[in-house]
Parts: C-alpha cells; structure tokens; sequence
C-alpha cells in the first residue's frame, strides 16, 4: 500500500483525544512509508493528522476544491497541494490517488465522502480498503447501523465485511495489509439464478 486516503473533520471535536489519535494515525502512515491523501486543511483533525505525517518524514497530498483554498484554510506545508474545482473532482481525485480509505471523526462530509466510496467499492468500481478509526468509540452507532442494515437485509453479509473498523491505527493498517475484497455486486437473487 503506498497511499492512504483519510477523510476526517475540519473541528478539533470535543475531546483532546480525536486529535491525539489522528496524530497517531499520521506516525504510523510516516512510519510504514505510506503517503497520505487527505482534503488539504491545516485546521481540525485534518490538520493535526497532516501535520504529524509531516513531522514523521511522510509524504502528504492535499486535494482541495478552489473555494476552500481561495478561504486560505489549505495547509502551506503539504509535500504537495492539488487544487481541484468542486467537492466531486475532490473526491474522484482522492480516489484516483490512494490504494486504500479511513475514515476519522467528523461530521456529515466525512462520512458523506466514506458512504460514496464505500458505496463504489459495493458496486465495483474500485477494489480498496474502506474502513474507520473508531476513535473513543466514536463510530459506534455507525457499526450498529451496518449490523442492523444486514439484520434487515439491505447489506450483503460479504459487503458489512467491507467496512473495516479498529480501536487503533496499527490494528486497522494491519487489517487493511490483509484485505480480500468480495466479489462484485450484482443484483440476481438465488431464486433467479
């Protein structure tokens, strides 16, 4: 794996904790030489997780839509700054970039990029690792969204698998290292077949 893209709020949050992890996210990517791909920011989350790439010799590529820079929150000391024209180009450029995906705390437009790419990879549009950091079990009521969305039959068991999650940043890039990914979605029920 030589990229990883993060998608993780623009906040701090409430808790000193979210970006004490995120910090610890960015030591380990520096550590196993894998760059980081992330929205660009020098505030928030975003912000503390480049900054510590950085600090630990890693590559860092921004990719930020031009309305944001143009507010001047782009971080000014990323190895490199690609500047796209809108959210979507944001996105399909990140995923054009990275060989994998995690998602950090955040708000609506962390977990709207993570549900869009998750959602490519159930359609087979990518092959890559989707998962979370479930920072201070931050995302707990999100794995009991998935459990329930399969308990009701509106996500294949082999796609509830796809969406990986772990308390700490070796954990999740050790199970990322060892991701299979299932077989494409279709749409044929067993009866059909």
């Amino acid at each position: 794996m030589r990229s990883v893209a993060v998608f993780c709020g623009s906040s701090n949050g409430k808790s000193s904790i979210y970006v004490e992890e995120a910090a610890k996210l960015g030591e380990e990517l520096a550590k196993r030489n894998i760059g980081l791909v992330y929205g660009g920011a020098s505030v928030g989350v975003m912000g503390a997780l480049a900054n510590s790439v950085l600090q630990n010799g890693g590559h860092v590529t921004g990719v930020m839509p031009r309305f944001l820079e143009e507010r001047e929150i782009s971080h000014k000391k990323l190895s490199e700054l690609i500047v796209v024209d809108s959210m979507h180009e944001r996105k399909a450029k990140m995923t054009e970039l990275a060989d994998g995906f995690i998602m950090l705390p955040g708000g609506p437009g962390t977990l709207e990029e993570f549900f869009e790419i998750f959602t490519w990879a159930q359609l087979g549009l990518h092959q890559k690792p989707c998962g979370f950091l479930n920072i201070n079990q931050y995302f707990k009521p999100l794995i009991s969204l998935f459990d329930h969305m399969t308990t009701e039959g509106f996500l294949q068991d082999k796609y509830r698998g796809m969406s990986i999650s772990a308390e700490n940043a070796n954990e999740l890039l050790n199970k990322f290292d060892k991701y299979e990914p299932p077989t494409v979605k279709t749409y044929i029920t067993d009866q059909q077949t």
